[in-house]
């Protein structure tokens, strides 16, 4: 059987085909423009491929209620020509394969669950910070969801004093880590991207200290067992001590299983490193091929 893999991010849509070894076999990029634009292109990669199973890894927000007749829908995301657009009945209807959703951020959690950092633990939280910021929740090997699904990116936090844009720029919220801390917002705010950013420029500083709070607030909340970091802006590995840090001083001793560590093994780096997402959704498409 052959398995299609779709991780729909706000920037690219990133194309798989997998064997049911796991083992990718094709792969192709196309940067993510409205729907009537790169739908199209998108199907005819998998028909040509003549996939069996498609799994989906999408930015947000969406409908993952199967009993919701918007299942499989696009939410109140900000690519305003996505909003309403159903994944699932577009790609069901041109391949007539089983397809499985879920947020791209779930999937690459699951990815790092199964196969990548937190493989052999039973719960996880993955947490990518690129575009925009979005956190994946795993719990014995299955994707949390309920009123609809983790939106960690949205939690609101303390501004920093040294920031000279406190409130961030989500046009939803005031304070909320995607709008204090994914990479426009960065490059808002000091005119420099994060690949740009000098490794002592105090930008760092301010944006390990959001991270911080949103490890705090996890750790508290979902107790997991390892907390994994990814996307664009955590490329820039000097972050992770600064994040480890400032996570324990605001614990200030609170999580006893976490005294005498520097979190190094807790709050890690991707396993499968820029794969997660890709990966996740290959997963998803077993899954629905079962």
């Amino acid at each position: 059987m052959l398995y299609g893999a779709l991780e729909a991010g706000g920037t690219k849509m990133v194309l798989g085909c997998f064997d049911e070894n796991g083992t990718l076999l094709d792969r192709t990029v196309m940067p993510t423009e409205a729907p009537d634009i790169t739908f199209p292109k998108m199907a005819a990669f998998f028909a040509e491929k003549k996939i069996d199973a498609l799994g989906i890894g999408s930015f947000g927000p969406l409908c993952l209620n199967p009993k919701d007749p918007r299942y499989g829908a696009v939410g109140a995301s900000p690519k305003l020509s996505w909003r309403g657009f159903n994944i699932v009945k577009a790609f069901s209807e041109a391949l007539h394969v089983p397809v499985a959703l879920d947020t791209d951020v779930n999937a690459a959690a699951l990815a790092e669950a199964k196969l990548g950092a937190a493989k052999g633990l039973a719960s996880c939280v993955y947490v990518t910070i690129g575009t925009g910021v979005g956190g994946g929740v795993v719990v014995d090997g299955k994707p949390i969801h309920g009123l609809m699904h983790p939106e960690l990116g949205h939690m609101l936090l303390t501004p920093d004093p040294r920031d000279p844009k406190p409130e961030g720029f989500c046009p939803y919220h005031k304070s909320c880590l995607e709008g204090l801390a994914a990479g426009p917002s960065m490059e808002k705010r000091w005119g420099l991207s994060a690949k740009e950013l000098p490794d002592d420029h105090v930008a760092w500083e301010i944006e390990a200290n959001y991270l911080a709070q949103m490890c705090y607030n996890v750790i508290l909340t979902l107790s997991p067992e390892k907390i994994i970091l990814g996307g664009g802006v955590l490329q820039r590995k000097h972050i992770f001590p600064l994040i480890r840090r400032r996570t324990l001083e605001l614990l200030n001793g609170y999580i006893e299983e976490l005294d005498g560590s520097d979190l190094s093994d807790y709050i890690v780096e991707p396993g499968l490193d820029t794969a997660s997402g890709l990966t996740g959704s290959y997963l998803l498409a077993l899954q629905a091929g079962a």
